[in-house]
């Protein structure tokens, strides 16, 4: 049962959001999920079903329809805020600051921004410059975890020189 569990969380996690018309939740790798905005809803769905910590990409002026930090509290999750601008926030240092977050959580983590955009562009400079993975499966891996938009300034900062 254990081995399976990722997997029943992220269907039961996705199940929900259809439902609901909520945001698409993805599992670009065991233990992490990675989302657009979350409803308060799906934070509760998301503790009940084993989440243990939140990475939140947005910025703090982002609209986020409910107060995120204090619900996550609420329902005992680690919250941490990781402020990502854009285009202009995928670098090495905000991926390594990333990686070093993702490495504090020995449960399954839910990485999100506005859209899934942000958290897969950065995972995807994650899996290149620190996994060592070729630049064709780090941008794919991006994409699994919701990169669209950003895949030119992901390829771009992988493309330059470390």
């Amino acid at each position: 049962m254990t081995a399976y569990r990722p997997f029943l969380l992220l269907l039961l996690l996705v199940s929900s959001a259809a439902f609901a018309g909520e945001t698409t939740l993805r599992q670009p790798r065991p233990n992490l999920i990675t989302a657009g905005q979350p409803s308060a809803q799906q934070l509760r769905d998301a503790a009940a079903s084993g989440v243990t910590t939140i990475i939140d990409l947005r910025q703090p002026d982002e609209d986020r329809g409910f107060d995120e930090a204090a619900l996550a509290e609420q329902l005992g999750l680690r919250y941490v805020r990781l402020p990502i601008a854009g285009a202009r926030g995928i670098t090495d240092d905000n991926a390594r600051a990333l990686q070093r977050v993702l490495k504090q959580d020995d449960g399954t983590t839910l990485l999100h921004c506005a859209s899934g955009n942000r958290a897969g562009a950065l995972l995807s400079l994650i899996h290149a410059r620190i996994e060592g993975a070729p630049l064709d499966a780090a941008l794919q891996l991006g994409r699994d975890a919701g990169m669209t938009s950003l895949e030119p300034a992901a390829r771009a900062a992988l493309e330059a020189k470390p």
